[in-house]
């Protein structure tokens, strides 16, 4: 009777552990308009400071949140830096490419 509990065990933390698994999953895959610097970094393995700079330093496009205390990143901008086509190099920030354009 102990094996058969013990085993029931294992599979109920297994199962625990596989809908956590498709939790993440379901919200990696959700599809939103904005991030938030937190949710950008989580996705990209990075730290929540480094993408608040790449922000600040205009690096990637970004927009100030309704309050001005934080950043929020575009779905296009994210799919960018997934693609490793962003961050850009400190020198070349985003007002330098829209002042040419104008």
């Amino acid at each position: 009777m102990d094996n058969s509990s013990g085993q029931f065990e294992a599979v109920l933390d297994r199962l625990e552990r596989i809908e956590a698994a498709i939790a993440d999953l379901v919200e990696q895959r959700t599809v939103k308009e904005w991030y938030a610097t937190a949710e950008v970094a989580k996705l990209l393995g990075k730290s929540d400071y480094t993408v608040r700079e790449w922000c600040r330093k205009n690096q990637i496009p970004a927009e100030k949140t309704a309050n001005g205390r934080g950043w929020i990143v575009s779905h296009e901008t994210l799919t960018r830096l997934k693609n490793h086509e962003l961050p850009l190099p400190e020198c070349r920030t985003y007002h330098a490419l829209d002042s040419r354009r104008n």
